[in-house]
């Protein structure tokens, strides 16, 4: 016994040796001076994050391919985060003060951060010109939403800060859950209360984060915070769970929701919390996997260049001066991308093709001699087709078009300061004529570099480096007082006006009648020099780098430079009114070159193009449905099959694979019974006279939902090219070559019409995640007790009646197809992911059944049985999708049961 004291005491030693070394190490962390101590906000937490890193994303094979794999964070600075969701209260919103304010946009949410920042004194970390709202308030557009980090203000969260502090203050179980809530909302912190005092983190609501999605890859980065921009649809990150969720389904890896979450997304369950502090050096992460430290922000889209250029058939190029790459934005593709073409190769004026397939561009500068080399090549992701013009010399390359139809590009063979004539006549100005990606023979068109621009018959030409010389009729003069001018453009018709800038001389000042700075004023010059008009730069810029663009004499773009000789802005400016529309902000972006091909339209359209065949609005649940038009209208005389229904039909049936059937899968999300009975009795009754079959979707599980973004008529109202069909009547007495046209014309989600166009609709689940093998995980989003819901499912039943009443009047059988789910719906009370209740559900496929055995021109193909379906575990994608394995399954016996009802 008197050996155990020591022992005793020696443990106790040591052990109080350790506790005083962790001590220490927490004591040296909490005194760490943060940048934010100083700062005391109302009802947020101080998340010390410094030098700490966190995994976003999950390495678990049976996660969704969007939440795959993890990647590390690294922080190197503190912020705050709110200890609980925006109450209601605090959004001034009319529900119960303490409830999480729902059904809110991500717009909605930059607002109010926006609002709290002001109100207390800081800067804003969102700047915007303009905004949309809805009838009900909400926020359904930001116009050129721009996104600062580094400002100290209240944004929403990154999503890795969201995670960092969700770790410390994570438990789903005692969280607000589908199995404790009731279904509904709760008040804020009535839960689980984490160690940061942070509440609610794993349920009751999910909630916004700030970041664009973008893939995950397995690496590190530093203060990550996400995207550069959303693609074309736009997307964003949500995170964690709510009180619709189950609580084994609420994890801190989930990156989205069931379906497609963009900025106007909006539910009944998705709220926010805010965040504080500055992110000094922010780190993006492209959809290509490369890390950015800036980004060049769209600040316009689609429909603003299709208001001021007049048409969605448009490109913008452009310099990226941080990097000397060459970027661009397609607006046909929706216009919310940049992309940029990354090589070794220094980038200098670039010019779009007429054609918009290829973009020349040389590796000297305007009013630098030097050596300079002319490449063209295609502009696509990858700038793939590189070739170079295989001469000594050669700069500012543009493109024209010769009255034979050849497509030529001129250059001059030495770009430098023209003020020394001797110097100048020392260059010459070249043509070659470019086709199917090769370059021709050059030819001489006359001495002087003529970097401006030549006109038809090379009657006319210009330069600008230092002097405003033209070439009239084969005479070299000087134009403007021979006093400095630059950035010389000739426009792109036959008006033979040229664009340029000056510095602030006395021929430009007179004329104006007041003074200015250098390049605050662009000025038009007529076919003699005559000065006729002028441009004032927006208040706080100056124009650099200004090019007319092509088919117009009085549009130009520009870059816009701040006071800090930053060129931060591109702009597109009408020189007639002085009215300007920034496209796009960034650190150093160069060189713009707008390209535009308007609609070819002959004689006096009866048509308005702002509305016709305009079927995308970014923003609106509607992309997929927006490409399926666009192919429907190429398409719609050869449909033999139709396929109609939510996303289990949209994955679920592949046309390909019914090879005696031109067979056209028109499942779309939203989808329900009404929106099925919509597209076909307006758009594929009228317009398919080959039609022999319906397939339509029978899910009830999806019909109850009541949400405007599920609701076909709420979803597509918004949208014009929906509008002006039903104005027109849905065009029953067929559609012209120019609506097509136009339909062609204008920009749609080109991510999914991409998948779905090859397999006319159809869209596969690649992956193998497969259902659950002990069928004890489920998924259930809505209260299986709701009230009666047979009134709803009687009339979703009498529309498939009237469906098929419509099809039996022009000969088409309709065949109704019930997609199989995720067999562990069977051990719960609910039919599937939406709830239902399994008594009611089986009451409804019986009435089904009965319609079936009384009705020739219907057959249903119940391919779910309650759950008792023969469909392997490895098929499931989720808890109600099948892959494409599954896919081939469905598909096979939807053939073989249209085959016998021929």
């Amino acid at each position: 016994m008197r050996f155990l004291v020591p022992f005793v005491v020696f443990c106790l030693c040591f052990l109080c040796s350790c506790s005083n070394s962790v001590s220490e190490w927490e004591r040296e962390e909490q005194n760490r001076i943060s940048p934010l101590d100083s700062f005391e906000l109302k009802d947020m937490s101080l998340v010390r994050s410094f030098g700490k890193k966190v995994s976003i994303g999950t390495d678990n094979s049976s996660a969704s391919l969007k939440d795959r794999p993890s990647m590390r964070v690294v922080f190197d600075y503190d912020f705050f985060i709110g200890t609980h969701e925006i109450t209601c209260a605090e959004m001034g919103r009319p529900c119960e003060d303490s409830l999480p304010a729902t059904r809110v946009t991500y717009f909605d949410a930059v607002l109010y951060a926006n609002k709290r920042s002001i109100e207390e004194g800081f800067d804003t970390a969102y700047s915007y010109t303009g905004a949309t709202f809805d009838a009900f308030g909400s926020c359904m557009n930001l116009d050129g939403l721009v996104f600062s980090p580094s400002v100290m203000a209240y944004r929403l969260p990154t999503e890795a800060e969201w995670v960092y502090a969700a770790e410390r203050n994570w438990n789903p179980e005692k969280g607000w859950h589908n199995g404790n809530s009731g279904f509904e909302l709760q008040n804020v912190c009535t839960s689980f209360v984490g160690e940061d005092s942070l509440c609610d983190m794993a349920g009751n609501v999910m909630e916004w984060v700030n970041d664009w999605f973008t893939p995950l890859r397995d690496t590190t980065v530093h203060n990550f915070v996400g995207a550069p921009d959303g693609g074309t649809l736009g997307e964003r990150v949500v995170k964690g769970g709510s009180y619709r969720n189950a609580v084994g389904s609420i994890n801190r890896y989930s990156r989205g929701d069931i379906y497609t979450v963009t900025s106007a997304s909006q539910s009944d369950y998705v709220g926010f919390r805010l965040a504080f502090g500055a992110i000094e050096s922010p780190v993006w992460l492209g959809k290509d996997g490369k890390q950015v430290n800036s980004v060049v922000s769209v600040l316009a889209g689609a429909m603003d260049i299709r208001r001021w250029a007049g048409t969605f058939k448009a490109k913008l190029a452009f310099r990226n001066d941080e990097t000397g790459n060459l970027a661009f934005v397609d607006y046909t593709q929706g216009g919310s991308v940049v992309t940029e073409i990354e090589d070794t190769l220094n980038v200098y004026h670039p010019d779009i093709s007429p054609d918009g397939n290829w973009v020349a561009f040389c590796t000297g500068l305007e009013g630098v001699r030097g050596k300079s080399s002319v490449y063209v090549r295609s502009l696509d992701s990858i700038g793939s087709g590189l070739v170079k013009l295989d001469v000594e010399n050669a700069a500012i390359p543009r493109w024209r078009v010769l009255e034979s139809g050849d497509t030529v590009i001129v250059y001059v063979t030495d770009a430098g300061n023209n003020k020394d004539e001797s110097v100048f006549k020392q260059a010459s100005t070249w043509q070659v004529r470019f086709s199917k990606g090769k370059f021709g023979t050059p030819e001489k068109l006359f001495g002087g570099a003529y970097h401006g621009g030549v006109s038809d018959g090379n009657s006319f030409a210009v330069s600008g480096a230092r002097l405003l010389r033209a070439r009239v009729a084969g005479v070299d003069t000087v134009w403007y007082n021979g006093e400095q001018a630059c950035n010389a453009s000739l426009s792109k018709d036959n008006s033979k006006q040229t664009l340029f800038l000056d510095f602030a001389s006395r021929t430009g000042t007179d004329f104006v009648g007041k003074s200015y700075g250098a390049h605050e004023v662009a000025f038009v010059a007529d076919s003699a020099g005559r000065l006729v008009r002028y441009v004032m730069a927006p208040e706080g810029y100056a124009f650099d780098h200004t090019e007319w663009m092509q088919g117009t004499n009085h549009m130009f773009v520009a870059s816009l430079t701040d006071a800090n000789g930053r060129h931060a802005r591109i702009a597109m400016v009408d020189s007639y009114s002085g009215k300007s529309v920034v496209l796009l902000e960034g650190e150093e972006i160069w060189h713009p070159a707008f390209w535009a091909l308007p609609m070819d339209v002959s004689g006096e359209s009866s048509l308005n193009p702002d509305s016709a065949g305009l079927y995308f609005v970014e923003g609106k649940e509607n992309h997929v449905l927006a490409g399926k038009m666009h192919m429907f209208w190429h398409n719609h005389d050869s449909i033999e099959v139709v396929v109609f229904g939510n996303s289990r039909m949209l994955f679920g049936v592949n046309p390909m694979q019914m090879e005696d059937y031109y067979v056209f899968n028109f499942g779309t999300v939203p989808c329900d019974m009404n929106a099925s009975y919509y597209m076909f009795s307006n758009y594929v009754l009228p317009h398919s006279p080959n039609l022999k079959f319906v397939v339509v979707g029978i899910d009830p599980d999806m019909w109850w939902i009541d949400d405007t973004e599920w609701n076909i008529d709420n979803n597509i109202k918004y949208v014009p090219g929906f509008a002006y069909d039903a104005y027109h009547g849905f065009w029953k007495e067929g559609v012209s070559d120019e609506f097509v046209q136009m339909v062609d014309n204008n920009f749609r989600a080109d991510n999914d019409y991409n998948n779905a166009a090859p397999y006319r609709g159809w869209i596969q689940l690649i992956g193998e995640h497969g259902w659950d093998k002990d069928l004890s995980s489920t998924e259930i989003v809505n209260d299986t007790t709701d009230s009666d819901l047979s009134k709803t499912l009687d009339q979703e039943l009498e529309m498939l009646v009237n469906l098929v009443n419509m099809a039996k009047d022009r000969g088409v059988k309709v065949l109704g197809v019930t997609a199989p789910l995720c067999p562990c719906y069977k051990k719960t009370g609910a039919y599937g992911r939406y709830g239902l209740r399994r008594s009611q559900a089986k009451e409804f496929f019986e009435k089904v059944h009965a319609y079936d055995a009384r009705e020739d021109y219907f057959r249903f193909l119940d391919e779910n049985k309650m759950g008792d379906h023969d469909y392997p575990l490895e098929v499931g994608f989720d808890y109600d999708h099948i892959n494409y394995v599954g896919s081939a399954i469905l598909t096979s016996r939807v053939y073989y049961v249209l085959r016998q009802m021929e």
